[in-house]
This record gives C-alpha cells, structure tokens and sequence, in this order.
C-alpha cells in the first residue's frame, strides 16, 4: 500500500478517536466544542480529478462522526459541504494555483505561510460550523447560531493552526 495512503488512514484513526473519545466531552460555557476530526479532511489533497473521492472521504467521515454523536447526518452535511468548498476557497486566496501543472495539492502551512493558513482554515471552520449549527438549530435563531458558530469556530480554528504548525515543523525535520 502507498505510504501516503497509510498516513492518511492513520490521520483518520487518530483524529476520530480524538474527537470521539476526548472533544466530544470537551463543553465550555454551553456554547464552545471543538470539532477537531475537521484536521483529517484538511490534511487530505486538493484534486481537480479525485474530486468525487474526497467527497466520498468527507461523507463516510461525517458518517461515523454522526453515529458517535447521534446527530443524524449533520455533520455529514458539514463535512461534505466544506470539502466541496474547500478547493474554490485556497484557489481565491492563492490565484497563482490555478496555473500549476501539479494534480494533489496539499496544503501546509510551509508552502502557503501562516496568513493564507489563518484565513483558510478559520474560513473553512466557520462555514462548517455555521452549517452546522444552522441545521442542528432548525429554527432561525441566529444569534444562537452565531455565538456558537464564533465560539467553536475560533477554538477550534486555534487547535487545527496548532496542529497544522506542529505538523509544519515535523515535516521539517
């Protein structure tokens, strides 16, 4: 098997049992989870080709998320969501990605620096948990929605940059 696609199936393993066995009980002021399985789909590629196949990634991924939390495919819908959007929004922050030759893109925060990092993955964060919270609120109580979109988005956006800086600084080595 492919090296990368062990290290992936390893991320999947180790950030879903984080989030399952550790943030799913991790609840500040009733309004604050950190959401932080979302590190998985960011590590993945960016391909124009595979496409279909990292939304199939991020389905089975708010699959089993949803049958932990018992949330009947809410984060399904986030996750499929934020993996659609997620190449359109790197290629607005990064015009020049739309010349490259390169099929995979993968995202770190070496090759695009820590402001294109910060803007990415809090942008990514706050529509899922804007589509997430929205759908979980079924009502339009939008201030509701938005404290907690704003409140898990930050600390969760905070713990993904962590993550994606240690991971910077491994690769590095």
């Amino acid at each position: 098997m492919n090296k990368l696609i062990v290290k992936h199936i390893i991320n999947f393993i180790v950030f879903v049992s984080l989030q399952v066995l550790v943030f799913n009980n991790v609840f500040f002021m009733g309004y604050i989870n950190p959401y932080i399985y979302l590190m998985f789909l960011f590590l993945l590629p960016i391909s124009k080709k595979n496409q279909n196949f990292l939304l199939l990634i991020a389905f089975t991924t708010g699959i089993i998320i949803d049958a932990f939390q018992n949330s009947m495919g809410l984060h399904t819908f986030a996750c499929v969501l934020l993996m659609y959007l997620k190449s359109p929004i790197l290629l607005s922050l990064v015009p020049q990605l739309k010349n490259r030759t390169q099929s995979n893109i993968v995202f770190s925060i070496n090759e695009f620096g820590l402001p294109v990092t910060i803007i990415y993955t809090s942008s990514l964060v706050f529509i899922h948990h804007f589509a997430l919270f929205f759908i979980e609120a079924f009502q339009f109580d939008l201030g509701n929605i938005l404290l907690r979109t704003i409140a898990s988005g930050l600390v969760t956006s905070i713990l993904l940059i962590i993550f994606q800086f240690l991971n910077a600084r491994n690769t590095l080595k």
